[in-house]
């Protein structure tokens, strides 16, 4: 059989513009008025908006309009048609690897970029196995170089710090110290992080661009916002794609699509800035000279399959990869069959290929993305040719485009080969290609050579290895049809503890696409998975308040697991949200489900909030029955169960017990490997050493401060200066007591943590009273047990203030009743009188009456 000679592509390539010249002129114009507006100073942004139906060319056009591209101008792409590019971190690590490698420098991207995927993941630190493109920026290979092999963990702070310190270049130290945006973003929430990110990749793009503009093509445009539905939630999955090209004011964008941009609908400043020109079907003329410049030199013939193409240049290509298509005579009857319709094109080319490579294609043409790994592993599981000579017969066939590091079909190739199989023969396909990208998505954290930050990522004996592997693995097992909610909740949450927050929002899109286009195959628990996934990712992300929109209703069935996970996440986002009765109510229900994952999340914050409440009991059985859960699980959790009892014990003030189930709690971290796990711990022994062992308590919570100084978390460093103050306190220095509790007040403040800046002007109030201001001392300690009641916890620290008031022989109604009512509520351990002697021995010793430790 006749294979298509490849000059004959190169041929057709190079005619590709023909009766093209109104794309072409449109192209150029819009060049000239960027390099005008860049001459006058004006910041703009300039789109081209190619629009077609499938098969008119565009991808070709594109790839060419990159060839036109002036002289010294960048160029770079983005398929929106590769699932991957849909997903705004993803899109934009590949955007700027494309621009890096032609020399622009994204270092207030690079460290933005880290900041945000610390948020998404922060139970991860940064390493070149865990984020994309380290390898890439120099200014983050110097900060991860410079700590020898020691993964960094993502803050503003700290990588600002880092990189002052360890960059060797004057003018990047200079741009990255004073960078505004770079220096607040630990104050910011996620979401406006994640603007902030996309701000300083325009920025450093503008800025390298001066004298450089660029063309950016953007491909296959309603693949991210499908047609013709543009409403509710579907309309918001292009509003980052707006945002960043509205900041792409020094080059051309290009975005082909099916149908006009109409951005100027959702905001009327894009009038004008859009210019749409349409790609219609060629011309008979231009239709018989593409095909006489690719070798169709019969006359009939080409007449006859310009007429079938319909004007449509992806038919137009098929022909000539049909092989012998200009006339030869002596060629078989069915070399001589004449193609009338496109679809008569399409199966005249497959008549014209080699039956193994026809059933190869058909193999491939189930897969969204493959490449020659996966082309080896399916043509041997079918028998098929899977030599190199067979895959670059395939790869070179017109109707092949790149995809990133994979490669894809033409849509309508691919649908067309679908069409041809039965569904039993898909099924296999699919149950094919989910085996194959699974066993790349995948790798054993058992195996040797895997490091303990890897391991750390591990769950349930799984570790990720491939993000887009993972996320093709999944897509395949959706067609399948033998994934269950549950499984897939699972899968998610392997991804997200990997690192693979985009794959994981890529599982949801394909979710969501799987549910629209396969009605027969959906299932409650099925959609009901999605609104768990989708809940979950606003809440990693810190959009509690539109966590709480997507869950308004609280009829969730918590006997079963995928229900139960989707009560857990709509409780987190009303503790969230402050809405601390309405979340434990929630807790409690799905408390009484059977999922250990639903039950692990209820459970700790379940008993975190009896905890806090001095329900002690209460916590202590929560915590009994979650050791069971956690003994199944990772090795944190058994850290997160012990850390809690560790704080009951402390809140109740049995301070031996929560020494020793600190160590016990420390003891899990450790061999779980959680970087946060152990900070906290650092910080919790500060706590407890202020009030058993206050020498040993300062440098303990100084080493904390810097840890958590790295980390940004503000709280925590409230609650290391106040194990500070608390220490100095009770050994009698007033005066270093004073300034720790003004830089406690400060980061409680910042972190908005109300029970801790309770906790922390009580003992202010303490302060005070030693020097003899028993005014302010009385006011602040009636203030912190109004904030204490307001927010409901802590009943055993109201009981503090009253026995630290009895003591100083002041009397207060309000703090009297106050506590009255903390008795009430509290459940001690051992009993009330036993309690209330511990807090009465330790008002006495902070205030200096029981001897200073």
């Amino acid at each position: 059989m006749a294979i298509a000679p490849r000059f004959r592509r190169v041929a057709a390539l190079q005619r590709e513009f023909v009766d093209r010249e109104p794309l072409l002129d449109a192209f150029t114009n819009e060049i000239e008025r960027v390099r005008a507006a860049m001459a006058a100073g004006e910041s703009v942004p300039r789109v081209l908006n190619m629009t077609g139906v499938g098969g008119i060319g565009k991808s070709r056009l594109l790839r060419e309009l990159r060839v036109q591209a002036p002289e010294g101008w960048r160029t770079a792409v983005l398929d929106l048609q590769v699932p991957a590019m849909r997903q705004q971190e993803d899109a934009l690590a590949v955007l700027r690897a494309e621009f890096g490698k032609q020399g622009v420098r994204f270092d207030r991207f690079d460290i933005a970029y880290a900041v945000l995927w610390q948020r998404i993941h922060p139970h991860l630190r940064i390493s070149r196995e865990t984020l994309p493109f380290v390898e890439e920026s120099g200014v983050l290979t110097e900060i991860i170089d410079s700590v020898a092999g020691v993964p960094v963990f993502g803050t503003a702070l700290g990588l600002l710090k880092a990189a002052e310190r360890v960059t060797s270049d004057a003018r990047r130290r200079h741009r990255i110290s004073r960078d505004e945006t770079l220096s607040s973003l630990d104050e910011l929430p996620n979401a406006e992080v994640a603007d902030a990110v996309t701000y300083l990749f325009a920025e450093d793009l503008r800025d390298a661009s001066i004298s450089r503009p660029y063309v950016l093509t953007i491909d296959t445009y309603e693949a991210l916002v499908p047609a013709p539905t543009r409403s509710g939630r579907t309309q918001l999955a292009d509003v980052w794609l707006r945002d960043l090209v509205a900041q792409l004011d020094r080059g051309l964008v290009v975005i082909a699509g099916r149908e006009p941009l109409r951005w100027d609908a959702y905001d009327a400043d894009w009038h004008g800035l859009v210019r749409t020109c349409p790609v219609d079907e060629l011309p008979m003329e231009a239709r018989l000279a593409l095909l006489g410049a690719s070798g169709v030199t019969e006359e009939g013939e080409r007449r006859r399959l310009a007429r079938a193409s319909a004007g449509l240049p992806f038919y137009l290509h098929l022909a000539v990869d049909t092989g012998d298509v200009g006339g030869n005579e002596e060629g078989t009857d069915s070399m001589r069959t004449r193609a009338a319709t496109q679809r008569e094109i399409l199966q005249r080319f497959l008549q014209h290929v080699a039956a193994d490579e026809v059933r190869t294609l058909e193999v491939l043409g189930v897969a969204r993305i493959f490449d020659q790994e996966i082309f080896q592993t399916l043509t041997a599981a079918l028998r098929l040719p899977g030599h190199v000579t067979a895959w670059e017969s395939i790869s070179s066939y017109s109707f092949v485009y790149p995809a990133g590091d994979q490669l894809r079909f033409h849509q309508l190739m691919a649908g067309a080969l679908r069409d041809r199989l039965s569904a039993p023969a898909r099924l296999e396909l699919h149950q094919l290609l989910r085996d194959a990208w699974e066993q790349r998505a995948f790798e054993d954290p058992a195996e040797g050579g895997v490091t303990d930050q890897e391991r750390s990522r591990s769950l349930g004996g799984r570790m990720l290895a491939d993000p887009v592997a993972f996320r093709e693995m999944v897509f395949h097992a959706l067609h399948v049809g033998e994934i269950t909610g549950v499984e897939l909740l699972d899968l998610v949450e392997v991804a997200v503890r990997g690192g693979a927050d985009g794959a994981a929002g890529g599982v949801l899109t394909d979710l969501r696409e799987f549910l629209r286009e396969n009605p027969a195959h959906v299932t409650s628990e099925l959609t009901e998975a999605a609104r768990v996934m989708d809940v979950e990712t606003l809440l990693r992300r810190g959009e509690a308040s539109q966590a709480l929109e997507l869950t308004p209703d609280e009829n969730w069935n918590v006997s079963q697991p995928v229900g139960a996970r989707l009560a857990v996440a709509a409780g987190q986002a009303r503790r969230i949200a402050g809405q601390t009765t309405a979340a434990l109510t929630i807790y409690n229900r799905a408390w009484a489900g059977q999922d250990d994952t639903a039950r692990m999340g209820a459970g700790l914050w379940a008993a975190d909030l009896h905890m806090c409440q001095g329900r002690f009991v209460e916590a202590e059985r929560f915590a009994t029955e979650l050791d069971a859960i956690a003994e199944r699980r990772h090795p944190e959790c058994r850290g997160d169960v012990a850390r809690l009892r560790h704080l009951a014990h402390r809140f109740a003030f049995d301070l031996t017990t929560s020494g020793r189930l600190l160590d016990e709690a420390a003891a899990y971290y450790q061999e779980a490997r959680s970087y946060l796990g152990n900070a906290n711990i650092r910080t919790n022994r500060a706590e407890l050493l202020a009030f058993v062992d206050a020498p040993a308590a300062i440098p303990e919570a100084q080493a904390a401060i810097e840890v958590q100084t790295e980390i940004g978390a503000q709280h925590e460093l409230g609650k290391c200066h106040t194990a500070i103050a608390v220490a100095e306190l009770r050994l009698g220095n007033l005066d270093r007591a004073e300034p720790a509790f003004d830089a406690a007040v400060e980061a409680l403040t910042r972190a908005s943590y109300r029970s801790g800046l309770a906790r922390a002007r009580l003992y202010r109030g303490v302060l005070e009273a030693r020097r003899g201001q028993v005014g302010l001392a009385r006011e602040s300690v009636c203030w912190a047990v109004s904030e204490l009641e307001a927010a409901e916890v802590y009943p055993t620290l109201v009981l503090c203030a009253g026995a630290a008031l009895r003591e100083l022989g002041i009397e207060d109604q309000y703090v009297t009743d106050a506590c009255q009512r903390a008795e009430s509520a509290i459940q001690p351990l051992d009993s009330l009188d036993v309690l209330k002697g511990r807090i009465d021995a330790l008002a006495r010793d902070l205030l200096g009456f029981g001897g200073a430790a």
